[in-house]
């Protein structure tokens, strides 16, 4: 399970990867891709790093990390679709929010879990 979220997450980043030159137009469009490129990419490395975590708090402190970074993503994708920056690719737009959506349920239920987990071997 690890190695497949592993290459969803690299297969999320490289097809934001390959928008850039479809938004990077404008100023603007630089600006939300810069944004939209550093969380969409770094989420994934903030899950490699929670797989090999020290201790259960420092699991969860880097899952709740790449669960922000998503959120971020999902937002700048959401901003990229009502501003409508990416017209031209409405399929891959759909298909990455679709995907940054299942990252999210996948990473916030794994940060649950841990979280109880971890409240369970407290008592």
């Amino acid at each position: 399970m690890k190695e497949e979220l592993i290459e969803r997450f690299l297969d999320f980043a490289v097809e934001i990867y390959k928008i850039e030159d479809a938004i990077c137009k404008s100023y603007s469009g630089k600006h939300v891709y810069g944004q939209l490129f550093r969380s969409g990419t770094s989420s994934g490395a903030n899950y490699d790093e929670a797989t090999a975590a020290e201790s259960k708090k420092d699991f969860v402190h880097k899952m709740l990390i790449s669960l922000k970074e998503l959120r971020e993503s999902y937002f700048w994708l959401r901003f990229i679709k009502k501003a409508k920056m990416l017209s031209e690719k409405d399929a891959v737009l759909s298909s990455l929010l679709k995907e940054n959506k299942e990252l999210l349920n996948i990473i916030g239920k794994a940060v649950s879990t841990a979280k109880i987990n971890m409240a369970k071997n407290t008592k």
